[in-house]
């Protein structure tokens, strides 16, 4: 009785804590979207008679540093369509033009999130879930994505879509135009669409948006949160189209590889595919792929690996990138790099078409993905061919995903996966899975998971869940996760970075933000405790931790973190390019220093030096992850590690050294170079990739990859080289 009246007890007291966290609805903004009687020219230049007739969207607003206070830079937005198109324009005024912080020109660049950008948001369906996602920057490169909720957008959607732009001495202007076609919203003329935008002006590190959402701890996601979106009212649309897209490809390749059984030296040979989409109704698409060929990617970013559990590496084919997000589960990323960490995938696409790290033929597949009402539904299958030397049997996967809406930022989904080798190969395995996802409030987030696996022979505890809760506001913040992984849970069609664990994390965090001193931005104390308990009731890690950190106003940021490490090893591991280490339980200590320098410098990136005890030993690490601006089109990505161990069995130093080398002809060409040697593999590899994409969503690819093993020679010795060559051709009806 007394436990009962303890959790009601706390359960009231939760709530009434929560209740003023909700903090007022900003005033709501509206949009207006004019109809064009004759087409824009698309220069990037403001100069046409409705820029001066036509009022412009409500002022933009700071979100960051000072929320709610109108920008330092002031923006104008329009928003205009015609029959076919609908077009977005802004004036980013500016008074220090010659500043403007403009240094990636590739498509879907990942650094331009370094630089100034405006970034805009549709909900075709003003249904405060859904968005298409479109950036841009000084120089006019281009980025899309799609927003499937506040935690979940997928940047790797692309479509059909122009921009350019226009700089001069009052700051940088441009248009986009965004077909109808690329665009999936209901039926009917008359619209009500949602809609915001946001100007990163990166010199000042300030946020603005047309319709801003109120203070929390992730303002860099204010624009996606389609809560606080501003409403699109006058658009008129034509009737959805059933689009059928066909985009066929042909490649060829000249492949060296001296480590394969037979070895090859110069083998030719060449294919041809197609990929194909079919909207079959306003919000449900099919995608068809034959013969599916990945020649473009760019390899692998190596790793240094100093624990006991294997690398994650992210998925880099575009065909799985695009609908990803439809298929993430519990909020995991989805296999992308931006996952929770020791939280397992349940489905990680890396598993299809890859095997030991070697490309194994995929004959085709089909994705249906889409929305029917407030339900999100997802359906994957993939065949596969057999893998090289017949080792992996010819395999389907399948998977599904559901996912419902309720109340309105929150959800509940279920997963299905198989894996099922052909002719009568063993290693069968499915998975089924059951998740949440509630946000409430402005600031409280919580979700969960269960999910059981299938696999006949293996037995044991196949289940896996997961509970977490946040409560993530802008001065504090708290955060509890629990993580149960079984020893027998095997989704062969997903991730387990983890086996046969129980985790708990507790987090909390004090972080003001500093009025008096123009040069300081805000404060943060933090402090963690992380415990991972085996199946077996044994403590395998503890890791105690506190940091501090210091956001400045020009973008730097000084982190600096003392962990208090506890691990217990039941089964030697070697560690990667040093010796092995024994059974038995470890007390540690190290700390870490970080500092990251602003984007608006020639020079950027994050320092880090991390130093103390290393198991049994020491660690003496530097590392170095940044860029380097040599011109508005030339910039070099530098990657260095260095770590100096020393142990009682002796002491080692792993180095990973690398660069990313780019330059970019226009936003629709661009060449680079990505060379690294990782000293733990004895590896050096080089990878050249040119594109250009002659017209919207039709490219061709050169692409140069060599592999060398440096071990026990003055000269790297060759042991695979390719060179391949490839065209493709989008055709829309």
């Amino acid at each position: 009785m007394e436990s009962r009246r303890c959790t009601a007890a706390c359960l009231l007291l939760l709530l009434a804590a929560a209740a003023p966290l909700r903090a007022e609805d900003p005033e709501p903004v509206t949009v207006v979207a004019t109809r064009l009687t004759q087409p824009l020219v698309i220069d990037g230049r403001l100069d046409e008679a409705v820029y001066r007739t036509i009022e412009p969207a409500p002022k933009f607003l700071q979100q960051e540093p000072k929320v709610g206070e109108p920008a330092t830079e002031q923006t104008e937005m329009w928003v205009f369509f015609d029959d076919r198109n609908v077009y977005v324009s802004a004036w980013m005024h500016d008074s220090e033009p010659d500043r403007l912080v403009a240094n990636e020109m590739r498509r879907d660049g990942g650094n331009m999130y370094q630089n100034d950008n405006f970034s805009v948001v549709l909900d075709t369906f003003h249904d405060h879930r859904t968005a298409f996602y479109f950036m841009t920057n000084p120089l006019g490169a281009l980025r899309d994505g799609m927003v499937l909720d506040e935690n979940n957008t997928n940047y790797d959607w692309a479509t059909v879509w122009d921009v350019k732009v226009n700089r001069d001495e009052t700051g940088w202007t441009l248009e986009m135009v965004i077909p109808f076609k690329s665009l999936r919203y209901p039926t009917g003329k008359e619209q009500v669409w949602g809609i915001n935008a946001r100007r990163w002006e990166r010199r000042i590190n300030e946020q603005s948006l047309v319709s801003i959402t109120p203070a929390g701890s992730l303002p860099n996601n204010a624009l996606q949160r389609l809560a606080a979106e501003a409403t699109l009212v006058g658009m008129e649309v034509p009737p959805p189209a059933h689009n059928i897209e066909l985009k066929p490809y042909g490649v060829s390749n000249l492949t060296t590889n001296r480590v394969a059984s037979p070895p090859v030296s110069n083998r030719f040979n060449r294919d041809i595919g197609i990929d194909a989409k079919y909207g079959i109704t306003s919000n449900m698409t099919l995608d068809v792929t034959v013969n599916t060929d990945f020649a473009q990617v760019e390899i692998d970013e190596q790793q240094v690996n100093l624990t006991r559990f294997s690398l994650f590496f992210p998925e880099k084919r575009d065909f799985f990138l695009e609908g990803q997000g439809i298929f993430d589960f519990a909020n995991t990323g989805g296999g992308n790099g931006f996952r929770p960490p020791d939280v397992p995938i349940m489905f990680f696409s890396r598993r299809v078409g890859l095997d030991a790290g070697q490309p194994v033929p995929i004959r085709g597949g089909a994705r249906l993905t889409g929305r029917a009402g407030r339900t999100s539904l997802g359906l994957l299958e993939i065949q596969t061919d057999e893998g090289p030397a017949g080792l992996t049997p010819a395999t389907n996967f399948l998977v599904a995903r559901v996912k419902h809406d309720v109340l309105r930022r929150s959800n509940i989904g279920i997963i299905a996966t198989r894996r099922a080798p052909q002719r009568g190969a063993t290693g069968s395995n499915g998975l089924v899975g059951v998740d949440t996802s509630w946000n409430l409030f402005e600031n409280i987030q919580a979700g969960s998971y269960y999910a059981r696996s299938a696999t006949p022979g293996l037995p044991g505890d196949e289940t896996s869940y997961r509970a977490y809760f946040r409560y993530v506001p802008d001065r504090y913040g708290v955060e509890a996760e629990h993580l149960k992984v079984g020893d027998a849970f095997n989704p062969e069609v997903g991730y387990v970075p983890r086996p046969d664990v129980t985790r708990t994390d507790l987090i909390a965090r004090f972080s003001p933000r500093v009025r008096r001193v123009r040069s300081l931005r805000k404060l943060e104390w933090n402090a963690e405790l992380d415990r991972f308990v085996s199946g077996h009731d044994v403590l395998e890690t503890r890791i105690a931790s506190g940091t501090f950190r210091v956001d400045f106003s020009n973008s730097d940021v000084l982190m600096v973190t003392a962990h208090d490490n506890y691990e217990f090893i039941s089964v030697p591991f070697t560690i990667s390019g040093g010796p092995a280490m024994a059974v038995g339980a470890y007390a540690f200590n190290d700390a870490v220093v970080q500092y990251s320098l602003g984007p608006q410098r020639k020079v950027s990136g994050r320092f880090t030096l991390t130093t103390g005890e290393f198991y049994s030993g020491r660690r003496q690490q530097i590392e170095y992850n940044g860029r380097v601006n040599a011109t508005t089109r030339l910039a070099f990505d530098p990657r260095i590690l260095v770590s100096h161990i020393t142990l009682p069995q002796g002491a080692f130093t792993t180095k990973l050294l690398g660069t990313r080398t780019t330059f970019g002809f226009t936003p629709h060409m661009f060449v680079s170079a990505l060379v690294q040697y990782n000293s733990s593999l004895n590896t050096l590899e080089s990878n050249v990739r040119w594109r250009w994409e002659y017209q919207s969503g039709s490219d061709v690819f050169v692409v140069y990859t060599d592999g060398r093993d440096t071990f026990g020679s003055r000269s790297a010795t060759l042991t695979n080289r390719g060179l391949a060559v490839k065209a493709t051709r989008l055709l829309r009806f």
